[in-house]
């Protein structure tokens, strides 16, 4: 499981409030690293997305753990992550609307997921709940490998 992860933002204080409102938790400061706050999902996981200012790296600092180093902020990268809400679909969709987040309603196949890019940069896939069943059902450790064998490329994915 993972607990929480990390993202930069541009405005760390405004993404983190808006996906603190998706998980229908809330957004502190986060003081290990000034300008970062950290949305929580207040649940018996402590899950939670601590949002950095957009450029921050972590880099290795030995026995006393990773450093926080600032440089030059950059645009799309590869991390995402999915996320399951309580919240409802059409809510989470007027939540990034309101935020001027480009937001996408998508069918993986197996699941659907609603795409919801922070800051136009950062792609979440939020789960509501009935889509959140309907990834858990494709994830079963019974049936996760198989499928991910037998799928094909989306080739509408790629440019």
């Amino acid at each position: 499981m993972i607990h929480h992860l990390s993202i930069a933002a541009r405005d760390p204080k405004h993404a983190a409030g808006v996906l603190a409102e998706l998980m229908g938790g809330t957004a502190v400061p986060f003081p290990p690293n000034p300008g970062s706050f950290f949305a929580l999902q207040l649940d018996e996981h402590g899950s939670g997305v601590e949002v950095y200012p957009a450029g921050t790296e972590l880099q290795p600092g030995g026995a006393t753990g990773g450093t926080f180093v600032r440089k030059d902020a950059r645009g799309f990268g590869s991390t995402h992550f999915a996320l399951s809400v309580a919240t409802d679909a059409d809510t989470v969709q007027a939540i990034a609307q309101r935020a001027g987040w480009q937001c996408f309603d998508c069918n993986r196949g197996p699941f659907h997921v609603i795409e919801v890019w922070v800051e136009n940069e950062t792609m979440v896939e939020i789960l509501p709940p009935e889509y959140a069943r309907e990834y858990l059902d494709f994830a079963h450790p019974g049936k996760v490998q198989a499928a991910l064998a037998a799928a094909g490329t989306a080739s509408a994915r790629h440019q």
